[in-house]
């Protein structure tokens, strides 16, 4: 099996494109990164749904969280080796109704599909950037987006909506360009990464750190099935446990076995270690382990008040009305996070609305219980776009 699987997940030039699109930047002069790097001949990869309005003043933006990609709705096929990751919400009739909205996700900096990454080629050399790849932020991200918004022609988004790693690209839209916003839903996210989560976080880093074939980064050109497959593997095992509660855990797996337990052997499974397992090896067939730890990097890094004067000031600047969401059960970003947003947002006067899904599916639960996060947020969607009129 593991001869089958590729030594990277990533979207290569020459793959399928199925659905997306290319935006470009970074064509004349460097994308200077937050952290001090620089970036040349960057693409963006991006999907859309929907029509843009003649005023151009019905676009939504839906941020991604850490394993996802610009395929946000649609099937599974050529160049899309999942459906999309928010079917449920995003499409004809919807909570995201692309009927009445245009609908944009795009792919961030430093991921694997089609966005410019790790596994990109260097303009330098023509080969991957791999080890010399630095080190993205979340601000970094948004600066990528607002380029796709201007090749688009979208002046100022109606909404920009995401969950998780998602939500913190939707809270840095709100401080940065805070004139080209209308409204924010920021999902299951934070302010500021709490300790536990980047401890969370940094394990799996160096779960795939200390796979000897990770290669300091530098594994692109090795065979097939020698890849740092098990590095990667284990630092999604790591982050399932995190996504979903005890609850969901018990109640679907119990103490049951996979090998039976007739005299006691070592590596003998339960069957949430299969289930963990299973979720390790999807993953390596369509990411990549060096964009993981960038992602994951960048995610420990949000912090909404650096270099903004401390938190205060920083949520000042966000003025647009907004929705945030909870999970009840969320181990990984637990409701007080959320609860903390809605309190510094409405301590400014900002016009916020606070809503927990009460769900036993932990993280998940925003990309599983379709009516609970959906009738919010169609609704907020329609207020917003009625306040315009």
């Amino acid at each position: 099996m593991a001869l089958e699987l590729p030594v990277s997940g990533a979207w290569r030039p020459g793959d399928p494109p199925g659905n997306r699109r290319f935006a470009r930047l970074a064509g004349d002069r460097p994308f200077v990164l937050e952290g001090g790097g620089a970036l040349r001949d960057v693409q963006v990869a991006y999907e859309t749904w929907g029509a843009l309005s003649p005023a151009g003043d019905n676009a939504i933006l839906v941020c991604h969280a850490l394993t996802g990609d610009s395929h946000a709705s649609g099937d599974q096929g050529p160049g899309h080796p999942t459906p999309g990751w928010w079917s449920n919400l995003i499409g004809p009739g919807l909570a995201i109704d692309t009927n009445r909205w245009f609908v944009v996700c795009a792919n961030v900096l430093g991921g694997c599909q089609g966005t410019t990454g790790p596994a990109s080629l260097h303009p330098d050399d023509g080969r991957p950037y791999g080890s010399r790849h630095p080190v993205v932020t979340m601000r970094d991200f948004v600066r990528t987006q607002a380029v796709v918004a201007s090749d688009l022609g979208i002046r100022e988004w109606l909404s920009v909506i995401g969950g998780s790693m998602g939500g913190m690209q939707v809270l840095e839209w709100g401080v940065m360009f805070p004139e080209r916003v209308r409204s924010l839903v920021p999902i299951c996210t934070c302010l500021a990464a709490s300790a536990q989560q980047i401890a969370w976080w940094s394990t799996g880093r160096r779960a795939i750190r200390m796979d000897p074939r990770w290669r300091g980064g530098d594994y692109y050109e090795a065979a097939a099935g020698d890849g740092p497959h098990g590095g990667l593997a284990m630092a999604r095992m790591i982050s399932q446990i995190t996504f979903r509660s005890d609850d969901v855990f018990t109640d679907r797996f119990g103490r049951q076995v996979v090998e039976p337990i007739e005299g006691f052997e070592l590596w003998q499974r339960f069957q949430v270690e299969r289930y963990l397992e299973y979720h390790g090896d999807k993953l390596v067939r369509r990411f990549d382990a060096n964009s993981y730890l960038l992602l994951t990097k960048a995610m420990d890094l949000h912090d909404l008040g650096r270099g903004r004067g401390g938190m205060d000031e920083a949520v000042r600047r966000i003025t647009a009305p907004t929705l945030v969401m909870g999970v009840s059960s969320d181990v990984l970003y637990p409701t007080y996070q959320q609860e903390t947003i809605a309190g510094a947002l409405l301590g400014n006067g900002t016009d916020v609305d606070y809503v927990e899904i009460d769900s036993p599916h932990g993280h998940d639960g925003f990309l599983i219980e379709r009516d609970q996060v959906g009738e919010p947020l169609h609704q907020f969607l329609i207020d917003v776009e009625k306040s315009a009129q």
